[in-house]
């Protein structure tokens, strides 16, 4: 059991779930970890951006984390360990296919749903607090159903180099508007609004040049995003990290928000995002007066059972 969460519940089995702690199995030596597969930033099953949950992980080394998360081969992976740091409720290390992240939006509000969702943890005066690399960072219930609503890490930005926005332009396809920025946030945006949400739409990157753009300047991807009449529309890409294109990315959407803030904008909107990889997420954006950045999605669980891993 995970010492962060004996104060708020005395066992990994909760609201009749069958779920149960990491054990080994017979003389094979296998260990069973509680495993959940959340659909982020949706209401509907298989329409957002899934993360795979792992509990009870601290058997684990960071080559197996990075190994299963290669195999699952979703955008992130997650890993529930025991915290380090007073006040969390739990601590969650997220894994991309190639590499290891200090945050991500969708992991960190679909591994807050599924923790809910076992009773592993509770909400105290609606929220929960999750360490990650960045460190902590509040998670609410905000809305209907299983909405929550997390505070996104504070931003630093930069301009890109003016010499490279044609590479950038040519690389992702689109025609920029404005002045591109990196935003980081723990991951490391490359973030602009391109002309228009049809010539967002219709752009067919070259992933090689995105990935060799990230690595020279030591980004985790490039992030663009036009706006409609009605909503945002974002699009991620990261191949440098083992992920095209990410059909739905909170740090990517808070990064945008981030980006627009920096533009003297104050409010909220709702940005749409993954219809060109056949998924139609919507996140929920709002920063007002100051306050932090609020990123909302609607989260449902599309799998669970157990993990079984050599001991």
């Amino acid at each position: 059991m995970l010492r962060a969460f004996s104060t708020r519940r005395p066992s990994w089995t909760g609201r009749g779930d069958s779920i149960q702690p990491a054990k080994r199995l017979g003389s094979n030596a296998m260990n069973r970890h509680p495993f959940k597969q959340v659909d982020v930033f949706t209401s509907v099953p298989f329409r957002g951006n899934p993360v795979a949950v792992v509990f009870d992980a601290q058997s684990l080394s960071t080559d197996e984390m990075q190994t299963i998360a290669r195999w699952t081969n979703l955008s992130e992976t997650t890993f529930v360990v025991p915290t380090t740091l007073v006040g969390a409720d739990y601590r969650v290390r997220i894994f991309t296919p190639l590499s290891e992240l200090p945050f991500a939006g969708h992991p960190t509000l679909g591994t807050a749903h599924a923790l809910l969702e076992a009773g592993v943890i509770r909400l105290l005066e609606g929220s929960v607090v999750q360490e990650c690399g960045v460190g902590l960072v509040r998670i609410s219930q905000t809305g209907p159903g299983r909405r929550l609503a997390l505070e996104v890490p504070r931003a630093t930005l930069s301009p890109f180099a003016a010499a490279q926005w044609q590479r950038l332009a040519s690389s992702a396809g689109v025609t920029l508007k404005g002045t591109p920025q990196i935003v980081e946030l723990g991951p490391r945006w490359l973030t602009c609004e391109v002309a228009s949400t049809e010539n967002l739409m219709a752009a067919r990157p070259d992933f090689a040049a995105l990935a060799a753009l990230s690595v020279e300047f030591e980004i985790t991807g490039v992030n663009l995003f036009a706006r409609g009449a009605a909503q945002t529309e974002v699009r991620s890409f990261a191949p440098a990290c083992g992920v095209d294109e990410d059909p739905v990315c909170g740090s990517g959407n808070g990064a945008v928000a981030a980006f627009l803030r920096a533009q003297g904008e104050d409010g909220h909107y709702v940005a749409r995002q993954g219809r060109c990889v056949g998924r139609d997420g919507y996140a929920y954006l709002e920063f007002l007066n100051g306050g932090p950045i609020l990123l909302g999605g609607d989260t449902v669980t599309c799998l669970e059972g157990q993990l079984l891993s050599p001991a």
